[in-house]
């Protein structure tokens, strides 16, 4: 049978039936979960599709396996592979401590310019929560992924750059807030024009194609002005500018409310409402933090920036389990370029135990068949961890904290999974 490659064609993703996608198998119980992965997508393909449609699996270096191996911890063959098959999924990679790359993960999303990070948060029947409510717990989040802090652009205290930098602060920019200049370390915070609309440009056709009620842009502008100031800024200057009445904006409420009074403004956003426009807003990080534990059905899409991102991933996902059955993936929608990966470490302490959780893979690779969409054979995957949950069925890190959890190992858990998406 003959396999080939996606390809990027006016904007629009074209998908060969029988695909090559590269993978990178991942450090710790990457070596683990990536078979049941594997595995679990071929018999859903198989289920959904029998014969019509495949993929062919190229296992590529990278991370601890690759460094012992040839010296490399991201082979530049690896990143070309990605490059040229547009779509790829990786296990979890160790950061290497030291000097040489500062993060194998980061390198990939700066070296394939993968700027949305994409989070879907909802829970699954089943498992532990420690909200009251976490039905209402659906979220996507749009995290900035090539800019912001993450761009490793700093300093440390009593280097001679640390020393150049703060004589600029001081003598070209006038600078006199720093604290204790001569024991500071520095870092630089970039933050585009660029970057920031294209961004929120994503998180608002995201909103619009699923149909979801609102976009909400998350920020520290109250103290950085500038950088997430001017994100929130061009957030909604793109809304407004390139979306037209498909979206009302908070701002444009803002707007009508200084002019003609808030009962009117409130008037036309309930209209808006309505007419299923999409409601752009923002708020601030740390009340956004505190809004979702207590209402969280009050969000949707969220797109904020890179360090926010990270912060807001991670607390959502513990609203419905933990990083474990989160899911997640680095896509730059553009070029059509995706890595969609685990979301957790690499958990080296229960590496090689059988007793590794596989759903955070397993979710990011149906993100994945969605992706290319083939939605049937993603819906299997989630159907089958649906009844897996329900039932009680999972790994000891999910089962332990269900009332009728039955502790299975991670070969157990992928033969449940099989058994649901063959019952079908």
């Amino acid at each position: 049978m003959d396999y080939h490659k996606l390809k990027i064609e006016g904007g629009h993703l074209i998908v060969p039936d029988h695909i090559t996608i590269p993978y990178i198998t991942g450090d710790g119980i990457g070596g683990e979960i990536m078979p049941v992965c594997l595995q679990t997508v071929n018999a859903a393909i198989l289920k959904a599709y029998g014969n019509n449609r495949s993929i062919s699996w190229k296992e590529m270096p990278a991370g601890e396996k690759s460094f012992h191996k040839n010296g490399e911890w991201l082979p530049e063959t690896t990143l070309e592979t990605f490059k040229e098959h547009l779509i790829g999924i990786k296990g979890p990679l160790t950061t290497p401590v030291g000097g040489g790359i500062r993060s194998i993960n980061v390198a990939l999303r700066q070296k394939l310019d993968l700027y949305v990070c994409l989070r879907p948060v909802r829970w699954f029947k089943g498992v532990y929560s420690p909200l009251k409510d976490p039905r209402k717990v659906n979220m996507v989040v749009f995290r900035e992924n090539t800019e912001d802090i993450y761009t490793g652009i700093e300093w440390d205290k009593d280097t001679p750059e640390a020393g150049k930098f703060l004589n600029f602060l001081r003598d070209e920019m006038g600078v006199t807030q720093i604290r204790f200049p001569e024991s500071s370390a520095f870092g630089v915070k970039p933050v585009s024009e660029e970057g920031s609309k294209r961004l929120v440009r994503a998180a608002i056709r995201y909103a619009l194609d699923k149909q979801l009620p609102s976009v909400t842009l998350v920020h520290k502008g109250n103290i950085m002005k500038y950088t997430e100031g001017g994100f929130k800024r061009w957030g909604y200057e793109t809304a407004d500018d390139e979306f037209g009445d498909r979206v009302f904006t908070m701002s444009e409420y803002e707007k009508i409310g200084s002019i003609y009074g808030k009962e009117i403004a409130e008037q036309l956003l309930q209209e808006a409402k309505e007419e299923k426009k999409v409601i752009v807003k923002d708020v601030i990080t740390d009340a956004f933090l505190q809004n979702t534990l207590l209402r969280p059905e009050d969000y949707s899409v969220i797109a904020t920036l890179n360090l926010n991102g990270d912060y807001v991933s991670d607390q959502l996902a513990a609203m419905v389990g933990g990083i474990g059955i989160s899911p997640g993936a680095n896509i730059n929608y553009l070029t059509g370029h995706a890595v969609f990966e685990a979301t957790h470490g690499t958990a080296p302490d229960i590496a090689g135990e059988n007793r590794a959780n596989p759903s955070s893979l397993l979710l990011s690779a149906a993100m994945m068949l969605e992706y290319i969409r083939w939605n049937e054979a993603a819906e299997l995957i989630i159907r089958a961890m649906e009844r897996c949950f329900t039932e009680g069925n999972a790994t000891s890190d999910l089962s332990a904290f269900m009332p009728n959890g039955k502790n299975l190992a991670t070969s157990a858990f992928q033969l449940s999974l099989a058994e649901n998406i063959n019952s079908e």
